[in-house]
């Protein structure tokens, strides 16, 4: 039975709490809301944080508290900041990799979102490539478009990521990548061509985040993702209590698949990151 790592998006750059009073927002509630995911069955932690006002943050001290706070109470559960663009300046989106965390996100390419264009110039997506190398941090790539994975490919090729990298595809961005099961299967038929050694996930956004996990499952994917970042509600009028109530339905995801979640040890080891 392959083990399947479950990643948590805890807080992400968009949601408020006036949107869901469970997000968590300070370094503190951060890390509380974390563990009670680790113990549901999380086994990577995808960390944005925020200002005092919930503006998005690029803050490395931050990152460091989080982070710190995190290796304390969920003991081998993968650490991977976010170096994502909305609300940061594209400047100080790569100043919290000197804290090394186990991984990092890395958007290879540019794509519309709902209101705004998610820049991503190929210098800076080089610079924060550079940087994760520099550092030890392993990337996940996040595939919003088709032609990231050649973004991608190019990275690797000029020897930024190597041969195995963890490659996420984000499905159901307003304005961007539908959540559709056919575009899925497109996605990883060009992965397995251009990377073929790559581990992969997918993450659907909003009311889609069960769908493409199952379609995910389905397919065999290496890791699953959910979380407040993504998704409030567990349905049209119910809020989510919790991070750790959407781990523990991605667990019976799992779970109905025929496959159970893996331990912190399997996950590093499934990610290739060190024990």
């Amino acid at each position: 039975m392959k083990p399947v790592v479950v990643a948590v998006a805890i807080t992400g750059s968009v949601p408020r709490k006036s949107d869901n009073p469970a997000l968590p927002v300070t370094v503190a509630e951060q890390i509380a809301s974390t563990h009670e995911a680790f113990e549901a069955g999380a086994t990577l932690a995808h960390i944005h944080v925020r200002d005092d006002d919930e503006s998005p943050s690029s803050d490395p001290d931050r990152f460091a508290a989080v982070q710190e706070g995190l290796r304390r109470h969920c003991p081998g559960m993968i650490v991977q900041f976010s170096t994502g663009g909305r609300g940061r300046d594209p400047a100080a989106r790569g100043l919290p990799l000197m804290h090394r965390p186990d991984m990092a996100s890395l958007s290879t390419g540019s794509v519309n979102f709902p209101t705004i264009v998610y820049e991503n110039h190929a210098s800076l997506v080089t610079d924060l490539a550079g940087r994760m190398r520099a550092f030890g941090v392993r990337p996940e790539i996040e595939i919003f478009d088709l032609s990231h994975l050649h973004g991608a490919k190019r990275l690797a090729e000029a020897g930024l990521v190597d041969e195995r990298p963890h490659v996420q595809f984000v499905m159901g961005v307003q304005n961007a990548m539908p959540a559709e099961e056919h575009l899925l299967d497109i996605l990883l038929a060009e992965l397995r061509r251009v990377l073929p050694r790559a581990t992969w996930t997918a993450a659907g956004i909003g009311r889609n985040q069960a769908a493409v996990m199952d379609w995910a499952l389905a397919r065999g994917a290496d890791a699953v993702r959910t979380g407040l970042e993504d998704n409030i509600r567990i349905t049209k009028t119910r809020l989510a209590a919790s991070n750790a109530e959407l781990v523990r339905l991605a667990v019976e995801a799992i779970e109905r698949h025929g496959r159970r979640p893996a331990t912190p040890a399997e996950a590093r080891a499934a990610l290739s990151l060190p024990a």
